[in-house]
């Protein structure tokens, strides 16, 4: 009987509430559907975007913008990973590119459990320029073709997410030197038979994983000649083989700047004859492989995968499209593997856009964040990101604490909360937008990614319906999943034909993707 006078007393209480909102509703609707062409973008989200190639309802389907021919390249003649970066240093030269943000000190908390944990102090983002990048690019690319690295040997990578990372990225696909890429997280033994199996000679990597992960395992890797790390500070190389050399990454790109190995292929910014000393540069072509991307080995032992340039192109190429008005005015945040094929590709399509990308963790990524210390900033406060990827593990925990948050609240905020966000969710389902509801009750939930979010992709493993729902809310901008393998690049499609394997009497749903050819 208590409960139900409540819940009366709150629908009376309420009234005025659903009343304004009703209100609110009617008079701006007509000013706010011109103002901000909502219906345009209706017609656009409900214009047909694939036919069938046969004609049957069966399919085949084709993208309707491709419907001719699939999408082979963002840039006509664009079609190896070197060619977009130095098409992307001509467009964005001395813009934004890569950018770290400052260690300002490290301190150690005490918790109450008697643990101790590292907190950081960190501050502003620090940026290098498309052409800074360039030239770190050619330096290093000359520092490890003068370390005896060659064209289409391949050459491997074992690091955290970082601006090193994806500037070693760029200086092998320039030099023809196929990259292998392993996840930072992998165990010894997964590391040692990636190393073996590849025959690589070179390998980049942190200081922090040299000692702790790598030290024990290099004996075991007998054609590893060079080991290099990207840190600035200076690491002991007691302990390791006489036959192993260990170099800074700083020391390569000054053994590259030297006159007799700097060396610029004839299109890039940097060329000039003087620069043109010592041996060519062998440039890649769209069918050599690009990198050998090895798995989590989740399944079992990791398997390495080949891509080529021209699958990463075409796969890139496809994402791209996908995102409306990508370019100069977006900033992505980077914190993902970039061993996974997700995250390389979202970066790389980001330089080749001018989008700049600033490079964080699952540590640091909000204020919240179990390496920030409290009343510091997470990179996401500082940065504030227009775009951003995360597994749904991520979005999943987010949307707990928001809601555990809302169960804090008392019984008319939790209501209004609830309010506006049916309100809002009918609104979506008609194609339409809540700004009242944005700027009223989502303001300080899209403040924890920084407050400009407009898109965010996910990836790595199903998205549930309800957290797909609450990000596209809470956050206000759209959530889309990503569907594919590393061996399709991480890009495919997950449109739903109604059909599933438990149809019967025919099981249906097989999917068959394939690069251009």
């Amino acid at each position: 009987m208590g409960l139900q006078a409540d819940s009366t007393l709150q629908t009376v209480l309420l009234f005025p509430v659903h009343f304004l909102v009703w209100l609110y509703s009617v008079v701006s609707f007509l000013p706010w559907y011109y103002i901000t062409g909502a219906g345009e973008k209706k017609a656009l989200s409900k214009r047909v975007k694939a036919r069938s190639t046969s004609g049957c309802a069966e399919g085949p389907y084709r993208s309707v913008d491709q419907f001719e021919s699939l999408a082979r390249e963002d840039f006509p003649g664009k079609d190896t990973l070197d060619k977009l970066m130095y098409h992307a240093v001509q467009r964005f030269g001395t813009e934004h590119c890569l950018g770290t943000r400052d260690l300002l000190s490290e301190e150690n908390e005490i918790q109450p459990s008697g643990k101790v944990f590292k907190k950081l102090i960190l501050g502003d983002y620090k940026w290098l320029s498309y052409n800074e990048v360039d030239s770190i690019v050619s330096e290093f690319g000359s520092g490890l073709a003068a370390l005896g690295q060659q064209p289409k040997s391949s050459i491997a990578i074992f690091c955290e997410t970082r601006a090193e990372w994806m500037i070693t990225a760029q200086a092998c696909f320039r030099r023809n030197f196929p990259l292998v890429t392993f996840y930072s997280t992998l165990g010894e033994e997964a590391i040692a038979f990636g190393l073996n199996e590849t025959e690589v000679t070179h390998l980049v990597t942190s200081s922090e994983l040299l000692q702790t992960k790598l030290k024990n395992v290099l004996p075991l890797i007998p054609k590893l000649k060079h080991v290099i790390y990207v840190d600035q500070k200076k690491v002991s190389t007691e302990g390791f083989s006489d036959g192993l050399s260990i170099h800074s990454m700083q020391a390569v790109r000054e053994l590259g700047a030297l006159p007799e190995n700097s060396t610029y292929p004839s299109d890039s910014p940097w060329f000039s004859l003087q620069a043109r000393v010592g041996s060519e540069i062998v440039k890649p072509q769209p069918s050599d492989l690009a990198v050998v991307m090895y798995t989590s080995g989740s399944t079992g032992r990791p398997k390495g995968v080949m891509i080529v340039h021209s699958n990463l192109i075409a796969g890139m190429t496809g994402q791209c499209e996908r995102i409306p008005g990508l370019g100069p005015k977006d900033t992505y945040i980077a914190y993902l593997p970039l061993a996974h094929v997700l995250e390389m590709t979202a970066e790389i399509s980001c330089v080749t856009y001018g989008c700049r990308i600033g490079y964080s963790s699952p540590q640091t990524l909000s204020n919240q964040s179990t390496k920030i210390k409290r009343g510091s900033k997470g990179d996401s406060s500082v940065l504030k990101p227009t775009l951003m990827a995360a597994v749904p593990e991520i979005m999943d925990r987010i949307n707990k604490n928001v809601m555990s948050k809302v169960q804090e609240m008392s019984l008319i905020q939790k209501t209004l909360f609830t309010l506006g966000y049916r309100y809002k969710l009918e609104q979506i389902k008609r194609g339409y937008d809540a700004p009242l509801c944005n700027a009223l009750l989502f303001r300080k939930v899209k403040k924890l990614l920084g407050g400009r979010v407009r898109m965010m992709l996910s990836g790595g493993a199903p998205l549930s319906s309800a957290t797909q729902r609450f990000m596209n809310i809470c956050f206000c901008c759209p959530v889309g999943q990503g569907y594919g393998l590393t061996e399709t690049c991480g890009a495919g499609t997950i449109t739903e034909g109604g059909y599933t394997k438990d149809d019967k009497p025919n099981p249906r749903g097989e999917i068959l993707i394939a690069a251009p050819m």
